[in-house]
């Protein structure tokens, strides 16, 4: 087991400005990166590429802590000090047709996870108990390949009773669409979308064999075109390579999501991916600095898996870039309490966003 970063961490002097003629970013010296990210993400609000990403997930430790506090710059200067609060409750879970490695609602592993539906008065509670947290953002999730008429019915009875009984913004993740299904959620008011590319194209196969990266990009692109926000993300620790990590920041930088969650593997038992390490905390925070500045507007949330991978560290994610939080549980692992994670953004002074703003 690798040394855990210790608080509060290092941040060397800043060397001088690169000039205009400096090479790319991935022939940079660490000190020299940090300045060129400096000039292109805080200054000029211009995400790095994938090969000056590649270059901070690559960062020697002893330059951790300067990765972390630009990251921290970029997030006040071109997302402000608020944090949104969302939680997320699982409509269907289990029996999914879908081979996703990591997902124990796999219908295709053998894993402890079985096959259930929640009713909608169960949902409203859930919402309720969400919006006591002061979250301002809950999601409605089925383990789907895509949602069948049965699914969109409840789905719209579900918004329909909580968008009357909470006030809270209420977003959806369903699998892959139609353009019906698109336009469908956007009429009955479903704020945001989450489709999770969850890894690079270029991995993508190694991690799920029943659908393709590109039908995740399309459906993606039909959210976007039809108004509502997008939420896309990954899942880091599935086998993927610096590389492959850079290379998904540099695609979702394209997509331009308006929230980007970053998941950590938990592994699950049962699942293809049950007997792979969690990833490395110092690792995690590195890939934190560097989605950051690859998206420098996005909101940057922590999500499943970071309570394994950081534990004590969480907070040191909150000053290197992250701006959203999911609390309570995940969809089928345990996550913190509520209240830890409304503890620490108070420790930390970071106001929670208000629902105003993003209605």
């Amino acid at each position: 087991m690798e040394a855990p970063v210790t608080a509060p961490v290092t941040v060397h002097t800043a060397p001088p400005t690169v000039p205009p003629s400096a090479p790319a970013a991935a022939g940079l010296d660490p000190a020299a990166l940090l300045a060129h990210a400096r000039r292109e993400v805080l200054e000029a609000g211009r995400g790095l590429d994938e090969a000056g990403v590649l270059a901070v997930l690559r960062l020697p430790d002893e330059y951790l802590g300067d990765a972390l506090a630009l990251a921290h710059e970029v997030r006040m200067r071109w997302c402000g000090p608020e944090v949104e609060v969302e939680g997320i409750i699982s409509l269907k879970t289990g029996g999914c047709p879908e081979d996703c490695h990591f997902c124990s609602q796999s219908g295709k592993f053998d894993s402890p996870v079985r096959s259930a539906w929640l009713d909608v008065p169960s949902l409203v509670e859930a919402a309720r108990q969400t919006a006591a947290t002061g979250a301002t953002e809950f999601c409605i999730v089925a383990a789907v390949r895509g949602p069948d008429a049965r699914l969109m019915s409840q789905v719209r009875e579900g918004v329909a009773a909580i968008r009357a009984a909470v006030e809270i913004n209420v977003a959806c993740s369903l699998g892959m669409l139609t353009q019906e299904q698109v336009d469908e959620l956007t009429s009955i008011g479903v704020h945001r979308y989450n489709h999770n590319l969850e890894t690079s194209r270029s991995h993508f196969p190694k991690v799920v064999t029943t659908h393709s990266w590109e039908e995740r990009w399309e459906t993606c692109e039909m959210v976007r075109a039809a108004g509502m926000e997008l939420c896309c993300g990954a899942i880091l620790g599935v086998g993927e390579s610096l590389e492959q990590r850079a290379e998904l920041a540099a695609q979702l930088a394209v997509l331009e999501p308006d929230e980007v969650p970053l998941n950590f593997l938990n592994p699950r038992p049962g699942t293809p991916f049950g007997d792979y390490p969690p990833v490395q905390p110092r690792d995690a925070l590195r890939a934190i600095a560097a989605f950051r500045l690859a998206l420098p507007r996005t909101i940057l949330r922590y999500s499943g898996g970071r309570e394994i991978t950081l534990g004590d560290l969480e907070s040191q994610g909150m000053l290197g870039g992250i701006n959203a939080v999911i609390v309570g549980n995940y969809l089928t692992t345990l996550g913190r309490p509520a209240e830890s994670d409304l503890k620490m953004l108070a420790d930390l002074s970071m106001p929670i966003k208000s629902l105003q703003a993003t209605l």
